[in-house]
């Protein structure tokens, strides 16, 4: 039977918009006002935003959203209590619920402040409920714990998790590709449409409950990577946080996955994107900007993604454990007796304990671990007998063929291992695959000597974080294990330089976990090492451990994305693109698309017109081989031309002698060559300059140090011009070529730093042209040039692509109120593309550039053609 919230499946599976007006209503919306909720049966179409305004007492709300909700559920037996449970537990008629202390969505709540905001979580169970109880769990959850439940049915669950995201998401973020079946999943379409159709459910649900205006969304990890699209789409302004607890791979791992560009463009569709590592960021980056171009930049220590005139920050902060929850295991009356027990059973007996905790999966290197103890014990007999490492092997996630063959491997090498070094009453490997409950697992940290996490690639791993604490212990511990209050504590930890808290542990010896050797010899290290300096090891991993905490890394998280979102205000906002290509525009509120109409009637009604254009990137596009003008830019650039009562401008960088040899069949037309520093009105005139003449011998300075760059980076050549000098890396690696440009711009500065000449970066190319030369200097002479003959322009339209252009438009838009220009002249200024600029309109390509002036041309032809 479908689940409730099983809607439209059909129309997001085929990669279509989805139609939000018709999500199912199946729980209440969630009211500020203590104790009220709003009818089940209220009308759809009503405002969320109307319903919260109403309350007297407004708390700051935030959505959390995960796979899984923080819940456990347990179908109740025949003779249990049908009561109501405690305060942290409730039943239905056949299920009893409580909160799962070592979810991490509950543990965050510390950062959050209980007193100031309110938590809603929406997500899983891991339990299956069946459609008939669903409505009532729904209420029950709602009320109790502030849940609201995703019910999926089994068969679509186990597409999305266990297919899309165990089999192919899982294995390519961890760096695993599917070159034949056997290693990871090929894509699949079938569990790519499902795991969009869960995504879609999971966006249902959440506009059930959510105030647009003021909630804050957090969704976490790849099991709902296109979640923030379906989001964004509805509510474009919905103040959207994500946060990746897996790793993110290279680009050149990343790119093989078919939906590539879905998921990127899908993440942009957040706020503030968050990851563990630096490593995991800088590989997304490079993603966006190989794969969708797109740039990024550090401000005051904020590293945005520019996307649609939104910047989309990126958050940099590993997760850290809950210190209140682990503290009390340590406290418990079990965990003392446990430690006791294996006091007795290892320490007593002479034995050092090595610690290893892992799931039973492929990319937790639980044998390449087993191997190196095997050399630690063919290397060093004196370890027999006395060292023996414990291996606490947790139940794989995942399921397939891959889990059974590390579990193959794992037991015949312990096995292996036991038979050769071992002796009656003593097995060097403990390996320990049944479940543990978590103060079991804590007394095991309490003694053992060295922790192992060898990984061979891991999102963060708290493991290292919970030994660490688990080994400063309390005083009841220290009772147990016989040391003085005062005694330092010590520990030890081998960790694997690919996961995420390895960059955050200063103090451990990390290891490359593929070779044995290397770890082999961590383990000997951590063994002999001495005393005083595993103390000052520990020290420094208790003091970073214990303030950045999970209470810590949320608030930060939040504050971040408050930060990044108190622009929306400031913005208007519109959606474009269909599917999961959909995005947001957003741009200042004066700032706004050219129209047609609009500038042909002002075109028609006007007598004296300037007209300024740039040509790479607004006449031609960037991407041209043959940048040359086609017949038809030429036919439209005369057609404006001929008529009298306009005066044309091409305003390029490139070179003088290009212009004239490529709009040599333009005689009435105006062209300003390299930026602007040669200038000619028209065809039959000569060449005129707009600043002095300048002494070039800059670029014996300049030009060995481009031409070094240029060796070192494939792709990129110079372009040497009269007056200027340019190093362009368009056909470059995108990030190779971005980097070798910003150390050429600061060499180029300072070799030339006592010459009178300026270094410009603009869109791959790095520039060197006389001090005082820009497009400006163009805009403003043709101004004056026109006021001279008396004839104020009653139009001027300039357009443009690149920061050069910039300087034009500063020009035109500060000249309105001046006497250059006709006090009721029709001023448009338009760059292309919607970005920041000091333009007030945009169009969104060359090609409707040329649209436009094709059409201006047609006009001017019409009105010579009547006065013939």
């Amino acid at each position: 039977m479908v689940s409730r919230s099983y809607s439209n499946l059909l129309e997001l599976a085929s990669g279509e918009s989805p139609s939000f007006s018709r999500m199912s209503r199946r729980i209440p919306r969630i009211i500020t006002a203590p104790g009220i909720i709003s009818d089940i049966d209220e009308d759809p179409s009503e405002s969320v935003c109307s319903d919260l305004s109403s309350s007297s007492v407004q708390k700051d709300r935030i959505i959390m959203v995960a796979n899984q909700l923080p819940i456990r559920a347990q179908r109740k037996s025949d003779n249990s209590n049908t009561g109501i449970g405690s305060s942290s537990s409730c039943c239905s008629k056949s299920w009893i619920f409580s909160w799962d202390e070592n979810s991490l969505l509950l543990q965050m709540k510390d950062g959050l402040g209980d007193d100031d905001r309110e938590v809603i979580y929406v997500g899983c169970l891991k339990e299956e409920i069946h459609p008939n109880e669903q409505d009532e769990v729904s209420q029950i959850l709602l009320e109790t714990f502030k849940c609201v439940p995703t019910f999926l049915p089994p068969d679509l669950y186990s597409r999305y998790y266990h297919g899309f995201c165990k089999q192919q998401l899982w294995p390519l973020f961890h760096y695993m590709l599917p070159l034949s079946p056997d290693l990871g999943g090929r894509f699949n379409r079938s569990l790519w449409q499902a795991y969009v159709s869960v995504n879609k459910i999971f966006a249902d649900r959440i506009m059930e409950v959510i105030n647009p205006e003021d909630d804050f969304v957090w969704v976490h990890d790849y099991h709902l990577m296109v979640l923030p699209t379906f989001l964004r789409k509805r509510f474009n302004r919905v103040k959207l946080g994500f946060f990746l607890h897996s790793p993110f791979p290279s680009s050149e791992i990343y790119k093989t996955l078919p939906i590539r560009e879905e998921l990127l463009r899908a993440l942009l569709n957040s706020d503030l994107i968050g990851f563990h590592t630096f490593d995991y960021a800088r590989h997304f980056l490079s993603c966006c900007s190989r794969m969708l171009g797109l740039t990024y930049e550090s401000k005051r220590g904020y590293i945005g993604v520019e996307y649609y005139g939104r910047t989309v920050s990126i958050k940099i902060l590993p997760v850290g454990i809950h210190m209140g929850q682990l503290q009390s295991v340590l406290s418990l009356p079990e965990t003392e007796a446990k430690v006791t027990e294996l006091l007795k059973q290892y320490c007593y007996q002479g034995r050092t304990i090595l610690l290893g905790v892992d799931d039973m999966d492929i990319f937790k290197g639980i044998s390449l671990k087993l191997l190196a103890m095997e050399q630690l014990l063919l290397r060093h007999p004196e370890c027999q007998g006395k060292v023996v490492l414990v291996q606490i092997a947790n139940p794989a996630r995942g399921r397939g063929k891959d889990v059974k063959e590390v579990q193959e491997e794992t037991y015949s090498t312990a096995k292996r291992i036991n038979e050769t070094f071992g002796k009656p009453g003593y097995d060097p490997v403990v390996l320990i695959d049944e479940p543990l409950k978590f103060y079991e697992r804590i007394a095991y940290y309490v003694v053992a000597e060295c922790c192992l996490v060898t990984a061979v690639r891991d999102g963060m791993n708290l493991i290292p974080y919970e030994y660490i604490i688990s080994r400063q212990g309390n005083e009841r511990l220290d009772k147990v294990l016989g040391l003085e209050p005062s005694t330092p504590k010590k520990s030890m930890l081998v960790v694997s330089e690919f996961i995420g808290c390895s960059p955050s542990l200063s103090g451990a010896i990390r290891v490359n976990p593929w070779n044995t050797d290397a770890v082999e010899d961590a383990m000997d290290c951590a063994l002999a090492m001495a005393e005083a300096e595993k103390q000052l090891r520990h020290e420094k991993h208790y003091r970073y451990v214990s303030t950045h905490h999970v209470g810590y890394w949320a608030h930060s998280f939040l504050q971040d994305l408050e930060r990044t979102c108190r622009e929306h205000v400031r913005c208007r906002c519109w959606g474009i693109g269909f599917g999961l290509r959909f995005r947001v525009v957003a741009l200042d509120p004066n700032f706004r698309k050219l129209s047609m109409e609009h500038i042909v009637s002002a075109y028609k009604r006007t007598t004296i017109r300037a007209i300024l254009l740039d040509y790479d990137g607004t006449l031609m596009p960037q991407a041209s081989i043959d940048k040359s003008p086609s017949s038809k830019t030429i036919d439209i650039l005369n057609s404006l031309c001929r008529d009298k009562n306009n005066m044309v401008f091409i305003v390029s960088a490139k070179s003088r002698r290009t212009l004239m040899e490529w709009f040599s069949p333009c005689d009435k037309l105006g062209i300003a060559a390299e930026h602007g520093y040669f200038l000619r009105l028209q065809r039959d005139l000569e060449w005129e300059t707009c600043v002095p003449d300048v002494d070039c011998n800059w670029k014996q300075i300049a030009e060995p140090v481009m031409k070094q760059y240029m060796e070192t980076t494939d792709g990129s050549y110079i372009e040497d011009k009269e007056t200027a000098l340019a190093w362009c890396y368009e056909d470059a690696d995108p990030d190779f070529g971005s980097c070798q440009a910003k150390e050429l711009l600061d060499h180029l500065e300072s070799v030339l730093a006592n010459e009178p000449v300026t270094v410009k970066r603009g869109q791959n190319v790095v520039e060197v042209k006389p001090q005082g030369v820009s497009k400006g200097l163009v805009a403003k002479r043709l101004l004056s040039t026109m006021q001279e003959r008396v004839t104020l322009p009653d139009f001027v339209l300039c357009i443009g692509d690149d920061r050069s252009d910039e300087d034009m438009f500063e020009v035109i838009t500060s000249s309105i109120a001046g006497p250059s220009i006709d006090p009721v002249a029709e001023v448009f200024a338009c760059t292309v593309g919607r970005k920041p600029s000091k333009a007030k309109y945009y169009l969104d390509d060359t090609v409707e550039i040329v649209r436009l002036m094709q059409g201006l041309a047609s006009v001017s032809d019409q009105m010579l053609s009547v006065l013939a």
